[in-house]
């Protein structure tokens, strides 16, 4: 059984996390499957992806049995396995949307703070997890958390360890929509149907803004806006929206 699971369904690549018997907790395998579906994300012809996971669970973390018994330092394995997917996930230039299914927990919430977009079904649980075992966040999740929720609440929620309730998430941010029931799957579908729809270059270029904003000075945000507006209008997107606005109907953007 594979770990992770890929499905394409037109420019829309869902990613599936596949160790439903421990709440898809993370192991090597995991990993290095998850580096293989990120980079088939990278393709252009995927404007769109999806990253949930199978059964009850989204990510409960590290597999703590393997944890004890890998060899070699944590700063190492961090390294080599964690921090190239999350580096991958921010590199993609089109929208990554995490469906959080149920527990999110770790570094399983390291990775739908990564994302994004985040939407969760509402029998879907939040928690830092880290601190429980007297551990701090990693897997990016400190520098991810910070920016969604501010310093005070992040670090308040961080080393509380508690619980959220997919409502409570919601209603702090960490999350944009909660799904009733098993509507999950479809609803993130739809939502990354009409992202593929978009300028998937004005899109990821936007993404790209967002992640050099929040320590730029205004000077440096000015500049990189004024060097991407450049490349968005070089885009064949570009030429399809004016003509379509002159013509007053409805763009068909292809991604280019």
């Amino acid at each position: 059984m594979s770990e992770v699971l890929t499905e394409r369904d037109d420019a829309v690549l869902t990613i599936t996390l596949n160790r439903p018997d421990v709440f898809n907790a993370f192991n090597a395998a995991l990993h290095a499957r998850l580096h293989e579906a990120l980079e088939e994300a990278a393709s252009p012809d995927v404007r769109a992806v999806v990253i949930t996971g199978a059964g009850r669970g989204f990510c409960s973390g590290q597999d703590l049995k393997e944890f004890q018994e890998a060899p070699g330092s944590i700063r190492d394995r961090l390294e080599q396995t964690y921090h190239p997917n999350i580096r991958l996930i921010r590199a993609l230039e089109k929208p990554v949307i995490a469906a959080v299914n149920g527990p999110c927990a770790g570094a399983g919430l390291s990775l739908a703070a990564a994302c994004d977009i985040r939407i969760a079904a509402d029998a879907a649980t939040f928690v830092p997890g880290f601190i429980g075992i007297g551990l701090i966040p990693d897997s990016g999740g400190s520098w991810f958390v910070h920016r969604l929720l501010g310093f005070a609440r992040a670090f308040e929620w961080m080393t509380s360890n508690r619980k959220l309730t997919a409502a409570e998430a919601h209603a702090w941010g960490l999350v944009s929509e909660v799904v009733e029931g098993d509507g999950l799957a479809a609803r993130a579908a739809e939502l990354a149907g009409s992202y593929a729809a978009l300028p998937t270059r004005g899109v990821g270029l936007t993404k790209r803004l967002f992640d050099h904003a929040y320590d730029a000075t205004l000077e440096a945000q000015l500049e990189l806006e004024a060097e991407l507006q450049q490349a968005a209008t070089e885009t064949a997107d570009f030429a399809e929206g004016v003509q379509a606005f002159l013509e007053k109907r409805e763009p068909r953007f292809s991604g280019s």
